[in-house]
């Protein structure tokens, strides 16, 4: 990969800001307050039980449903009502996960990948967007800490941690923003 975008991305606060954060720092701080106390039970036994957690939802196509209607209900920019969503989309997001019986697998990520997270500095080309009610949100001076190579920034006014759902022709003009002013 010679370079990317994300929607998501993840850099730690520079404590040397602590002292002076801006509104978008307030909020990201807020953010991952609210995360670590209401929201962060499902990636704790993901990353802890993907098995027991996969039987669970294997056997319950209704548990499935609610699984992840959940997540999109809390983590999008959608007042609570599925409103940026059509039916269609989430009824086929559900059954994809559903017929392929893919729930202890898609858990497996977190046990694999949160055991061994890391915020090693990156320096390949990279982009990012900050949309509002993404789950994790950090400032371009925090990301500037971890991505040496910030090639594009930008905070769009709606969308959560679906964007490419939610707001297809905003996700769309971003990355294609990233990649249109980069020689990658």
């Amino acid at each position: 990969m010679r370079g990317g975008a994300f929607d998501m991305v993840l850099a730690l606060p520079d404590p040397a800001t602590m002292g002076d954060l801006s509104d978008l720092e307030k909020r990201a701080a807020a953010r991952m307050q609210y995360y670590q106390e209401k929201e962060s039970g499902y990636s704790s036994i993901q990353k802890t039980r993907p098995q027991t957690i996969g039987y669970a939802l294997a056997d319950s196509a209704v548990g499935q449903m609610a699984w992840i209607l959940e997540k999109f209900r809390n983590w999008s920019d959608c007042d609570d009502n599925f409103s940026g969503f059509s039916r269609d989309a989430l009824l086929d997001t559900i059954t994809l996960y559903w017929l392929t019986n893919s729930a202890a697998s898609s858990a497996r990520l977190y046990w694999h990948s949160f055991s061994q997270m890391g915020f090693d500095p990156i320096s390949l080309p990279t982009g990012g967007t900050i949309f509002p009610k993404e789950l994790f949100q950090t400032s371009r001076r925090w990301a500037e800490k971890r991505f040496s190579n910030l090639i594009y920034w930008n905070e769009v006014d709606k969308g959560g941690h679906f964007a490419a759902l939610e707001v297809p022709d905003i996700f769309a003009r971003e990355v294609r923003a990233c990649f249109r002013n980069a020689s990658l």
